[in-house]
């Protein structure tokens, strides 16, 4: 059994989401069967490479905002983070990800995918460190397992691994994904959202079982898309 998983690093509910979803994994019998890869998704492709733009400012104008208002729906994605046991800090700074999911590739060429993501999500979320910089890119990608060399090549040219971004994207638009994180088992089952874990082990259940096509809605889970981060309940 296949899992892809489309996110980006800038989206806060990828971030629980994958926790959410490794629980659901962690209790599904047939875990041991089951790969999981991870697609790329750009929230904001048009966002500048290098930026000091704090991720509050940039909330407060994409939702018309004030500050003390972005940061209370700040504070609701954090409960929701620490519920999964995840560090969260809204002193981030909102930038461009193409870089980070070129690396992504190149890490899973080396088999470290999901380790390189989670230290990304790791110094985004909770650690705020700056992931414009190549030397601080370069070395988390070395950390989570990757060669030095080949995370600086990587880094240098613009066009490696650009096209294999790209390629991800456009399936997400075919596979009808308009926000992130979207999960498809087998190319068979569709979740949409930052659904609970138990969601997930019910729906890798379900995909063992039989062949039938299911999209799950996301109305009660985290999704980010164009119009940005929705927090259920809010």
């Amino acid at each position: 059994m296949r899992v892809e998983i489309w996110s980006d690093i800038a989206c806060p509910w990828c971030y629980i989401g994958k926790a959410r979803f490794e629980a659901g994994l962690a209790a599904f019998a047939q875990r041991e069967s089951v790969e999981v890869v991870h697609r790329s998704f750009e929230l904001d492709p048009a966002a500048p490479a290098a930026t000091d733009v704090p991720v509050l400012d940039m909330l407060a104008a994409k939702y018309g905002v004030s500050r003390a208002q972005a940061e209370a729906m700040e504070a609701r994605v954090a409960e929701a983070a620490a519920g999964e046991g995840l560090d969260y800090r809204s002193d981030r700074i909102h930038g461009n990800t193409f870089d980070l999911h070129r690396l992504l590739h190149l890490a899973h060429a080396h088999g470290v995918q999901d380790a390189l993501l989670d230290a990304l999500y790791r110094a985004n979320f909770a650690e705020a460190r700056p992931l414009a910089d190549p030397a601080v890119l370069t070395e988390i990608a070395v950390a989570a397992g990757v060669p030095a060399e080949e995370a600086a090549r990587v880094l240098a040219d613009p066009e490696a691994y650009a096209q294999d971004v790209r390629a991800d994207e456009r399936e997400a638009a075919e596979l009808g994904a308009t926000g992130v994180p979207f999960f498809v088992i087998d190319r068979r089952y569709g979740i949409s959202g930052g659904q609970p874990a138990e969601v997930f082990r019910q729906a890798l259940e379900r995909a063992h079982a039989d062949g039938a096509v299911q999209v799950l809605a996301a109305e009660e889970a985290g999704v980010c898309g164009d119009d940005g981060c929705a927090v259920p309940g809010s």
